[in-house]
């Protein structure tokens, strides 16, 4: 079977950096004996820079580049129109091709892309799977005024998607409530973020009495990360990589260099890629996950990296996240915005050193386990919606 693959965010292998829930899920249709086309966007989220692909030989996905207006920050309205241009320029793409797929799954969000695929696939005959990265517009919501999403009408889009999408999957369980709560009635299921090469720990770190600690990804207002600079400034056995980019960069930067007091203990480093990243986690004990409680996210991305990396985790997320790490005993908490609470947490790692749980909590974020659960779930969804003889042509085309 044909199946289109949609996502304008995630970063690819060929681009240098470990390939994340699209390109895992891509890997796991074409080990199925399915054909795959990956749509994309010319722009990188995550840089914020445009960037250039190629399909890839050695995976035989085949990838379509989507010109997509750039944006400086990830909460924004200009961001919203670049969506709203990029769900134009798809549809218009789509209509051009001349095998239509049989399965179209689209990330959700940006909202709009996410239901002119819908829409696509229903005038194609396609199965449509949404597949929840984040709350859209519940995310945005925290930002800006209520009343852009009204004249914008995100929550009608939004509904129209939950309520008429084949099924809804999703990164975390809180996703799957909320589609519920807009009316879903289709298959819904949690298949969360996945990473390549989980469950080799092993000794790799030196014990030099310090305790050093990671974190990896944005840099804005959804993120605890001064409460975080604050702390570790004034402690001096522990060390703070900091690996990524985001609007509040130089401002974070410039409290650590005021911070410091003649000591550096605090680092921080450009965008990294795959092999840069490894390298780094691999000299850290711990990950940090310092987001908000109100930031709408339900278990970050960044939780599979410091799994496979055989991390222990501080957080103050809470929910699903506070729930894994409690569930593997692989980390402490903390509370948002309290130095002297995040202070205590940090302490209390140094008395967490279970390896055989780290190895477990790896396995749960194993790609080749979760993304081929995800395929025959898909199966499921296609024999519900055409009957049992779809979906063993699923399996065995």
């Amino acid at each position: 079977m044909k199946v289109w693959l949609i996502n304008p965010f995630d970063n690819t292998p060929m681009e240098g950096y470990r390939p994340q829930r699209y390109w895992l899920m891509g890997r796991a249709f074409r080990r199925a004996g399915h054909e795959v086309v990956y749509w994309t966007s010319d722009f990188s989220h995550a840089t914020k820079r445009k960037r250039e692909l190629v399909a890839s030989v050695d995976d035989d996905i085949a990838v379509e580049m989507l010109e997509t207006q750039p944006y400086s920050r990830n909460v924004c309205l200009s961001r919203i129109r670049s969506h709203q241009r990029l769900a134009r320029e798809w549809a218009r793409r789509a209509e051009t091709k001349e095998d239509m797929p049989d399965i179209i799954i689209a990330s959700m969000p940006p909202l709009g892309l996410c239901d002119a695929a819908r829409k696509f696939a229903a005038r194609c005959g396609a199965l449509f799977i949404a597949d929840v990265q984040d709350a859209w517009p519940e995310t945005f919501e925290r930002i800006l005024p209520g009343f852009v999403f009204s004249l914008l009408g995100l929550r009608r889009v939004a509904r129209r998607i939950y309520t008429e999408s084949d099924g809804v999957s999703a990164v975390a369980k809180r996703y799957i409530d909320l589609a519920l709560k807009y009316g879903c009635k289709a298959p819904a299921a949690v298949f969360g973020h996945s990473i390549e090469g989980c469950g080799t720990i092993g000794d790799k770190r030196v014990c030099d009495g310090v305790l050093h600690l990671a974190y990896i990804g944005n840099m804005s207002l959804s993120y605890d990360l001064e409460t975080v600079i604050r702390c570790v400034s004034g402690m001096d056995d522990v060390t703070l990589d900091i690996a990524g980019n985001g609007p509040d960069r130089q401002r974070l930067t410039d409290l650590a260099g005021r911070l410091k007091s003649g000591r550096s203990n605090i680092r921080f480093h450009d965008y990294l890629n795959e092999a840069e990243l490894a390298n780094l986690l691999l000299t850290c004990d711990a990950g940090v996950i310092p987001m908000f409680p109100d930031s709408c996210v339900g278990v970050p991305g960044k939780m599979a990296d410091y799994a496979a990396a055989g991390l222990k985790v501080v957080e103050c997320l809470g929910g699903e996240t506070a729930a894994l790490v409690d569930r593997f005993g692989v980390g402490t908490h903390y509370h948002a915005g309290d130095a002297a609470s995040l202070r205590k947490a940090i302490d209390s790692l140094r008395n967490i050193d279970n390896e055989n749980a780290r190895a477990e909590f790896a396995g749960n974020f194993d790609a080749t386990q979760v993304m081929d659960g995800y395929v025959e779930w898909v199966a499921d969804v296609m024999r519900r919606k055409k009957g049992r003889g779809a979906a063993r042509g699923l399996r065995d085309e």
